[in-house]
Protein backbone atom coordinates (compact mmCIF):
# COMPACT_ATOMS: atom_id res chain seq x y z
CA UNK A 1 0.00 0.00 0.00
CA UNK A 2 1.21 3.24 -0.65
CA UNK A 3 1.38 5.98 1.66
CA UNK A 4 -1.16 8.71 0.81
CA UNK A 5 0.13 12.41 0.05
CA UNK A 6 -1.95 14.05 3.22
CA UNK A 7 -3.01 12.70 6.48
CA UNK A 8 -6.70 11.47 6.26
CA UNK A 9 -7.73 11.48 10.18
CA UNK A 10 -6.56 15.43 9.52
CA UNK A 11 -8.72 15.73 6.93
CA UNK A 12 -11.36 14.01 8.21
CA UNK A 13 -11.15 15.96 11.28
CA UNK A 14 -11.59 19.15 9.36
CA UNK A 15 -14.49 18.16 7.57
CA UNK A 16 -15.89 16.98 10.97
CA UNK A 17 -15.32 20.20 12.50
CA UNK A 18 -16.66 21.99 9.18
CA UNK A 19 -19.89 20.65 9.48
CA UNK A 20 -20.09 20.17 13.17
CA UNK A 21 -18.31 22.89 15.37
CA UNK A 22 -15.32 22.22 16.88
CA UNK A 23 -16.74 20.40 19.60
CA UNK A 24 -16.72 17.08 18.40
CA UNK A 25 -13.78 17.03 16.04
CA UNK A 26 -10.78 16.25 18.80
CA UNK A 27 -13.20 13.33 19.87
CA UNK A 28 -13.65 12.05 16.23
CA UNK A 29 -10.10 12.20 15.39
CA UNK A 30 -8.85 10.46 18.39
CA UNK A 31 -11.09 7.53 18.17
CA UNK A 32 -10.74 7.11 14.56
CA UNK A 33 -6.33 7.34 15.29
CA UNK A 34 -6.54 4.83 18.63
CA UNK A 35 -8.84 2.42 15.83
CA UNK A 36 -6.07 3.02 12.99
CA UNK A 37 -3.22 2.28 15.40
CA UNK A 38 -5.34 -0.83 16.71
CA UNK A 39 -5.35 -2.43 12.97
CA UNK A 40 -1.73 -1.27 12.32
CA UNK A 41 -0.60 -3.09 15.57
CA UNK A 42 -3.03 -6.16 15.24
CA UNK A 43 -1.35 -6.53 11.30
CA UNK A 44 2.40 -6.14 12.55
CA UNK A 45 1.64 -8.69 15.67
CA UNK A 46 0.05 -11.41 13.98
CA UNK A 47 2.37 -11.06 11.06
CA UNK A 48 5.48 -11.32 13.70
CA UNK A 49 3.23 -14.38 15.30
CA UNK A 50 2.56 -16.19 12.02
CA UNK A 51 5.34 -18.85 12.22
CA UNK A 52 4.57 -19.68 15.87
CA UNK A 53 0.80 -20.22 14.30
CA UNK A 54 -0.78 -17.26 16.43
CA UNK A 55 -2.75 -14.89 16.15
CA UNK A 56 -2.44 -12.19 18.93
CA UNK A 57 -5.62 -13.31 20.60
CA UNK A 58 -4.50 -16.62 20.42
CA UNK A 59 -0.90 -15.46 22.02
CA UNK A 60 -2.86 -13.61 25.32
CA UNK A 61 -5.07 -16.77 25.72
CA UNK A 62 -1.95 -18.73 25.58
CA UNK A 63 -0.07 -16.65 28.31
CA UNK A 64 -2.94 -16.51 30.58
CA UNK A 65 -2.63 -19.59 30.54
CA UNK A 66 1.07 -20.09 30.39
CA UNK A 67 1.45 -17.90 33.58
CA UNK A 68 -1.11 -19.24 35.59
CA UNK A 69 -0.38 -21.37 38.56
CA UNK A 70 -2.02 -24.83 37.59
CA UNK A 71 -1.19 -24.28 33.64
CA UNK A 72 -5.28 -24.15 33.49
CA UNK A 73 -7.78 -21.95 33.51
CA UNK A 74 -11.89 -22.33 33.49
CA UNK A 75 -13.03 -21.47 29.97
CA UNK A 76 -15.02 -18.37 32.01
CA UNK A 77 -12.23 -16.89 33.54
CA UNK A 78 -10.03 -17.30 30.20
CA UNK A 79 -12.75 -14.89 28.60
CA UNK A 80 -13.06 -12.42 32.00
CA UNK A 81 -9.87 -11.89 31.84
CA UNK A 82 -9.72 -11.77 28.04
CA UNK A 83 -12.47 -9.12 28.45
CA UNK A 84 -13.91 -10.98 25.56
CA UNK A 85 -17.61 -12.98 24.69
CA UNK A 86 -17.91 -16.45 25.28
CA UNK A 87 -18.07 -17.36 21.69
CA UNK A 88 -14.42 -15.78 20.88
CA UNK A 89 -12.92 -17.81 24.09
CA UNK A 90 -14.45 -21.02 22.47
CA UNK A 91 -13.10 -19.88 19.08
CA UNK A 92 -9.80 -19.48 20.35
CA UNK A 93 -9.60 -22.23 22.72
CA UNK A 94 -10.31 -24.49 19.21
CA UNK A 95 -7.85 -23.07 17.59
CA UNK A 96 -5.21 -23.55 19.81
CA UNK A 97 -6.48 -27.04 20.47
CA UNK A 98 -6.28 -27.64 16.58
CA UNK A 99 -2.60 -26.46 17.06
CA UNK A 100 -1.56 -28.47 19.68
CA UNK A 101 -0.70 -26.02 22.05
CA UNK A 102 -3.82 -26.21 24.38
CA UNK A 103 -6.37 -29.50 25.95
CA UNK A 104 -9.84 -28.94 27.07
CA UNK A 105 -10.15 -31.27 30.78
CA UNK A 106 -12.50 -31.61 32.93
CA UNK A 107 -12.59 -29.82 35.91
CA UNK A 108 -11.41 -32.33 38.83
CA UNK A 109 -14.20 -31.10 41.36
CA UNK A 110 -16.96 -29.31 39.25
CA UNK A 111 -18.13 -31.58 36.62
CA UNK A 112 -19.98 -28.52 35.33
CA UNK A 113 -16.52 -26.71 34.60
CA UNK A 114 -14.07 -27.06 31.17
CA UNK A 115 -10.66 -26.34 31.91
CA UNK A 116 -8.02 -25.08 28.58
CA UNK A 117 -4.51 -26.58 29.85
CA UNK A 118 -1.28 -25.37 28.22
CA UNK A 119 0.38 -28.48 26.34
CA UNK A 120 4.39 -28.64 26.52
CA UNK A 121 4.44 -27.59 22.89
CA UNK A 122 2.22 -24.72 23.63
CA UNK A 123 4.41 -23.52 26.57
CA UNK A 124 7.66 -23.92 24.33
CA UNK A 125 5.42 -21.99 21.16
CA UNK A 126 4.67 -19.41 24.14
CA UNK A 127 8.46 -18.94 24.84
CA UNK A 128 9.48 -18.60 21.58
CA UNK A 129 6.65 -16.16 20.63
CA UNK A 130 7.03 -14.10 23.73
CA UNK A 131 11.13 -13.86 22.55
CA UNK A 132 10.27 -12.46 18.90
CA UNK A 133 7.36 -9.44 20.77
CA UNK A 134 10.07 -8.86 22.98
CA UNK A 135 12.52 -8.10 20.62
CA UNK A 136 10.08 -6.12 18.50
CA UNK A 137 9.09 -4.21 21.29
CA UNK A 138 5.64 -5.73 20.43
CA UNK A 139 5.25 -3.87 17.24
CA UNK A 140 5.28 -0.35 18.80
CA UNK A 141 8.34 1.29 16.75
CA UNK A 142 8.38 4.00 16.58
CA UNK A 143 7.94 4.89 20.00
CA UNK A 144 9.76 4.94 23.02
CA UNK A 145 8.95 3.80 26.40
CA UNK A 146 8.22 7.18 28.05
CA UNK A 147 5.61 7.41 24.87
CA UNK A 148 4.23 3.93 25.82
CA UNK A 149 3.81 4.92 28.73
CA UNK A 150 2.39 8.09 28.11
CA UNK A 151 -0.45 6.24 26.37
CA UNK A 152 -1.17 3.79 28.71
CA UNK A 153 -1.78 6.08 31.69
CA UNK A 154 -3.83 8.47 28.72
CA UNK A 155 -5.96 5.38 28.05
CA UNK A 156 -6.19 4.03 31.21
CA UNK A 157 -9.52 6.54 32.35
CA UNK A 158 -11.55 4.76 29.29
CA UNK A 159 -10.64 1.54 30.32
CA UNK A 160 -11.71 2.42 34.00
CA UNK A 161 -15.02 4.26 32.86
CA UNK A 162 -16.17 1.19 30.86
CA UNK A 163 -15.37 -0.79 34.01
CA UNK A 164 -12.43 -2.95 32.73
CA UNK A 165 -11.59 -2.91 36.62
CA UNK A 166 -11.94 -0.75 40.30
CA UNK A 167 -10.04 2.28 41.00
CA UNK A 168 -10.95 1.25 44.43
CA UNK A 169 -9.01 -1.49 44.14
CA UNK A 170 -5.18 -1.75 45.45
CA UNK A 171 -2.90 -1.84 42.02
CA UNK A 172 -1.51 -5.50 42.06
CA UNK A 173 -0.87 -7.99 39.85
CA UNK A 174 -3.79 -10.36 39.75
CA UNK A 175 -3.19 -14.13 40.61
CA UNK A 176 -3.75 -16.43 37.78
CA UNK A 177 -5.69 -19.76 38.83
CA UNK A 178 -6.76 -23.13 37.52
CA UNK A 179 -9.38 -23.71 39.98
CA UNK A 180 -12.66 -22.71 39.14
CA UNK A 181 -14.80 -19.13 40.53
Amino acid sequence: MNPLDFDPIVAARQQWEDRWGLAPGPAMAAVTAVMRVQQILMARLNGLLAPSDLTFPRYEALMLLHLSRAGSLPLGKLGERLQVHPTSVTSIVDALERSGHVQRVPHETDRRMTLAAITAAGREVADRATAVLNEARFGTGPLDDGALDEISELLRAVRLDAGDFSEALPARRPAASGSGA
